[in-house]
């Protein structure tokens, strides 16, 4: 009887050796889920390169997202005329006052000039965001995109790793420490 236990026994740890060796190794963040205030970011089971398009600053100086390569970026895609997008902005500038690892870059799809875009995130509670305008629309091509607000989640390497189609609520406790364990390095979904 005794040697049917320790049979047994043999057999379950075995057993569960294989089973542990074969369940892939992930990071502890890996495949979360962001918080319901970021319920409209989607990850990428496969993460993409973004699309080369220029864009220009306030100075009017032609940029490309390749800018910022080596930084975690947050595009997002707003207008003057988008309510929502309007209503997200002053999240985004939070975002950006809490999160400075994070590169809030938010163009502007609309035809203001860069002086009016200014003033327009100043009255609306986001002179903290840089102005960037994409008056041609080559965001709205390149990334697909049907509506506005539209955001992506960039990695260092400059791979598309999550999408918002609509507003999220970047400036909520729960949002900003996911996008805060996202950025640091070792921990963001694989």
């Amino acid at each position: 009887m005794r040697q049917l236990i320790a049979i047994l026994a043999l057999v379950a740890a075995a057993g569960a050796a294989a089973a542990l060796y074969v369940i892939p190794a992930r990071s502890v963040h890996a495949g979360a889920n962001p918080p319901q205030a970021l319920s409209k970011l989607v990850p990428d089971a496969k993460p993409k390169t973004i699309p080369a398009v220029a864009f220009t600053d306030a100075k009017g100086e032609r940029l490309s997202l390749a800018t910022f390569h080596g930084h975690y970026v947050l595009l997002n895609l707003w207008a003057t005329w988008c309510a929502p997008c309007v209503k997200e902005l002053p999240a985004l500038a939070q975002l950006h006052r809490a999160l400075p690892g994070l590169t809030i870059v938010a163009v502007s799809e609309g035809q203001e000039s860069a002086k009016d875009t200014a003033a327009f995130l100043k009255a609306h509670g986001a002179a903290d965001l840089t102005v960037y305008l994409d008056s041609n629309h080559a965001f709205l091509a390149a990334f697909g995109a049907f509506g506005l607000p539209l955001s992506a989640l960039i990695d260092p390497a400059g791979l598309e790793r999550a999408r918002a189609v609509g507003p999220a609520e970047w400036d909520k406790p729960d949002a900003i420490a996911w996008l805060r364990a996202f950025i640091t390095p070792g921990t963001h979904p694989a």
